[in-house]
């Protein structure tokens, strides 16, 4: 190569090479071996708030002493002579990564460093965005899944007894066995029943039910299994599909089982058996495929015993039971659904009505003899007909207020006792009762209607163990 074009090949290198630092989106500075400035890119003002001409040609272990460059990563590669790679910040505040590489000549002496700097505050900012939104997205979800919870009047479960049950839906669910549920009227066997069907594979079909006790006889057989056009007086020209075929691809809930009457019972084990059925002034049999829920309040084994209950449906039903116990055996539920019931209600009306803390503990004395059903109906009576935004004890029904009334006249309130003393007395009693009714401190400051931390305090106070 002649001497021009070796001069030619060296001009163009070196534009491509001032074209390259120009160019870079990583901020470029190039010195040489002893730190001197050779080329930099015009975004250094905006990056450090000093111009190309007040930077070339000075040196970086003097820009470091002036804080310019922060610590000098340069420098540090001048002392090290490997690559290095730091984080620093501008005096703007800037958060830059920086990385120098050494260049050395062929005789293994330092000739120069290179030097990228990528501006991460952009970065950062647009991580802090990415957590704040996953932050809010993840509270979207959980209101979601509370809306979800919310509109399906899913099982209220606290006490141990219900979330026992709880997994049991979850388990039996996923299968096709039949599920006997058994409790007394009003502790919501339906809810459990939907619950079931909403995680199981049909959920996708429909949710059937039918109460065996509020159907008359007569007409019971005809609501079960449809009929034919014609077949008895009145009936509808066209026939009708009965409810055990409207469950077809779905979940057949035959709620008071035990009221159904005993040849009715012998036509429903074929059904379960055959998974078939001929509707009244009918031969054709219809295939019908359902998954079966029975629920009773009354007690099947007895029946079976005083031959009012076929055993072989009996056993037929009986694969999984599920025993749900009465509400006054389980307080802490009390308190979960009175919260639930009284925010869906609240809802429902668009109210903002509230409990006073002595009508909250005279609902969970009382006994609920109607269950769940009787303490919905409670307190949509109370949230409905009270004016005032806080619901008193003065508001409560008959029924219920009688029993607090009691327990309120077993408090011992002694005249020789100073009332600071008298008091005390009361607040302990309180404080014993609600540590028996609840499971958690948490549960009995709502009970109660004081903070946590009171809680605490009165515990230490009077010695009772949570």
């Amino acid at each position: 190569m002649g001497k021009h074009q070796h001069h030619a090949q060296e001009e163009w290198l070196l534009q491509v090479l001032e074209g390259i630092v120009e160019t870079s989106r990583d901020h470029l500075i190039i010195t040489d071996g002893e730190g001197f400035i050779r080329m930099i890119g015009d975004s250094c003002e905006e990056m450090y708030g000093r111009s190309k001409d007040q930077l070339l040609g000075r040196n970086v272990i003097e820009l470091e002493q002036e804080k310019v460059f922060y610590p000098s990563v340069t420098h540090m590669v001048m002392q090290k002579n490997i690559p290095q790679t730091i984080l620093q910040e501008t005096k703007k505040g800037q958060q830059l990564m920086v990385s120098a590489y050494p260049i050395f000549s062929d005789e293994g002496k330092l000739t120069a460093v290179v030097n990228y700097s990528h501006d991460l505050t952009e970065i950062l900012e647009l991580k802090q965005r990415y957590e704040s939104m996953n932050q809010q997205l993840k509270q979207f979800e959980s209101e979601i899944e509370e809306l979800r919870e919310k509109n399906q009047d899913g099982v209220v479960a606290v006490s141990e007894a219900m979330l026992a049950i709880n997994r049991l839906i979850k388990k039996v669910a996923v299968v096709d066995s039949t599920v006997l549920i058994l409790g007394e009227s009003g502790v919501g066997k339906n809810v459990i029943a939907k619950e079931i069907h909403r995680n199981s594979r049909r959920s996708g079909g429909d949710f059937v039910e039918i109460n065996c006790g509020s159907i008359p006889e007569g007409l019971l057989e005809s609501e079960l299994f449809g009929y034919e056009a014609g077949s008895f007086t009145g009936a509808a020209k066209t026939g009708k599909k009965g409810i055990i075929e409207m469950a077809n691809g779905g979940t057949l809930l035959l709620d008071e089982l035990g009221e159904l009457p005993l040849p009715l019972q012998a036509k429903l084990l074929k059904v379960i058996q055959e998974k078939k059925l001929q509707r009244i002034g009918s031969t054709q049999d219809r295939e019908v495929d359902f998954r079966l829920i029975a629920a009773t309040n009354r007690n099947l084994e007895a029946m079976v015993k005083e031959g009012k209950f076929r055993q072989d449906l009996y056993f037929r039903l009986n694969v999984v039971p599920i025993h749900v116990p009465p509400l006054r055996e389980r307080p802490e539920d009390i308190a979960a659904l009175i919260r639930v019931v009284l925010r869906n209600l609240n809802e429902r009306y668009g109210l903002e009505k509230r409990l006073d803390s002595a009508t909250i503990a005279a609902l969970m004395q009382y006994d609920w003899p109607g269950n769940v059903r009787e303490l919905e109906n409670v307190l949509e009576r109370m949230v409905v007909t009270t004016d005032e935004e806080v619901i008193e004890p003065i508001h409560l029904p008959a029924e219920v207020a009688a029993s607090y009334v009691e327990q309120e006249e077993n408090v011992p309130l002694m005249p020789r006792f100073s009332l600071k003393e008298a008091l005390d007395q009361v607040e302990e009693k309180w404080m014993r009762y609600a540590s028996e009714r609840c499971r958690t401190t948490a549960e009995m400051a709502d009970f109660l209607g004081i903070s946590q931390p009171s809680v605490v305090r009165k515990l230490q106070k009077y010695r009772i163990r949570s």
